[in-house]
């Protein structure tokens, strides 16, 4: 059994810039947590942390209960795979693999038992005994993921390992870290800013943006409630809809949500998950209405007027990129038979709407009955206002030296 415990973690460069601020994650035996952001959100910082390659400033490192904070990396029982090739030029392939198990001196036998095994099951037996500059660079990391898995650690770290590779090599490579995920016993911490990576592996993902934890869950509770416009936006894929000064009105017929032009009805299972949906209609406090483009379609029926200005297609799924309410983009499903320049109606699932807090961009829904609770308590953590988020960016921001007259 293994488990990751990061308690507290911060981590300050001397220039003052904040990489890391109190991040708290877990990680069980066997679980495969994602850590998703963009670049300059701290992941690779925060795997160089647990695996020892950087000090924190504050906070913990458990694994397997243990402190570990100040464990020397040869000492945290971890193995990780870097972003690019970190093999031996002057070693073979086989060498490579075998090397951790020389250096903590194990038997022969086992070394060579070990690295067979993990070549045939990441098909490098044909490439054993040829040097690293002969491989492409797909299988370069394979055997970079070899190494780490012939040591048997209690902790696997990724760190963006299918950076530089097309989109075949990535989807095959990935397919050989889930299955060394399924063979292997221990916690698996991988780091991404690619959505579909994220998506199709990970257990729970944990969302950074700047050095800043947004919500840890699973991939369908990350889609489905997201706790902040930021984790709305990163979970999807086009990006949803984002408008911002809506208000919400209350009318003899029911809620309603304004924005500009546009007018839609608040559907009761909306309406029964914003809790404070009064307040709000009385106030006429601006709100920022998210709609996914999967969740709407522009055709000849809807309450929203649009005019189309380019229509996609990818992977056999069509979409409309459109003109609403005076020139706001939106992306919305389509037909390929939709021409640029044609007026078009946008209808809307409104029982899929996303309305987020206009000031702290934080969610206005509560969770329902389709949130599947995983039962870990870091699925309830609430983030930062979007106000908080800027001042902690401020006060981060490296000082400028004076200089001297």
């Amino acid at each position: 059994m293994s488990s990751l415990k990061l308690n507290g973690l911060n981590k300050t460069f001397p220039s003052g810039e904040t990489a890391l601020y109190n991040i708290n994650l877990e990680a069980e035996d066997n679980e495969f947590l994602v850590v998703l952001g963009a670049d300059g959100s701290g992941k690779s910082t925060l795997l160089r942390i647990v695996a020892g390659l950087e000090d924190c400033t504050a906070g913990s490192v458990f694994i397997d209960g243990k402190d570990v904070t100040d464990a020397d990396p040869k000492d945290r029982d971890i193995a990780m795979v870097f972003k690019s090739s970190t093999l031996y030029p002057a070693l073979n392939v086989y060498d490579n693999i075998a090397f951790g198990l020389k250096i903590r001196k194990a038997p022969q036998a086992l070394i060579d038992q070990r690295v067979k095994s993990a070549a045939a099951i990441l098909g490098l037996t044909d490439s054993l005994y040829r040097k690293p500059k002969v491989l492409s660079a797909a299988v370069k990391q394979r055997v970079a993921v070899a190494r780490a898995m012939v040591r048997e650690p209690r902790v696997f770290l990724f760190d963006e390992p299918l950076s530089g590779l097309d989109e075949n090599l990535r989807a095959d490579l990935l397919n050989v870290i889930v299955n060394v995920q399924a063979r292997m016993s221990g916690t698996f911490l991988y780091a991404t800013k690619n959505l579909a990576e994220a998506m199709a592996i990970g257990t729970r993902i944990a969302v950074l943006k700047n050095g800043l934890l947004q919500q840890t869950d699973t991939p369908a509770n990350l889609y489905d409630y997201p706790v902040n416009a930021y984790v709305a936006f990163l979970t999807g894929s086009p990006t949803i809809n984002l408008l911002q000064g809506a208000t919400v009105v209350k009318e003899q017929e029911g809620y309603f949500v304004n924005c500009g032009a546009i007018k839609l009805p608040l559907a009761k299972t909306i309406v029964k998950r914003f809790e404070k949906i009064d307040e709000y209609a009385a106030n006429g406090a601006e709100i920022i209405l998210g709609i996914r483009p999967e969740d709407a379609e522009a055709g000849k029926d809807g309450a929203i007027d649009a005019k189309v200005a380019q229509v996609e297609s990818d992977g056999g799924k069509t979409y409309a990129e459109c003109s609403i309410d005076g020139g706001k983009p939106v992306i919305v499903w389509g037909q390929s038979t939709l021409l640029k320049g044609e007026e078009v109606k946008i209808s809307v699932n409104l029982n899929r709407l996303y309305l987020f807090d206009g000031q702290t961009r934080l969610t206005l829904l509560n969770r329902d009955g389709g949130y599947k609770n995983t039962g870990r308590a870091d699925a309830d953590f609430k983030p930062l206002t979007y106000a908080e988020e800027q001042e902690i960016s401020e006060k981060s921001k490296p000082k400028a030296k004076n200089k001297k007259k």
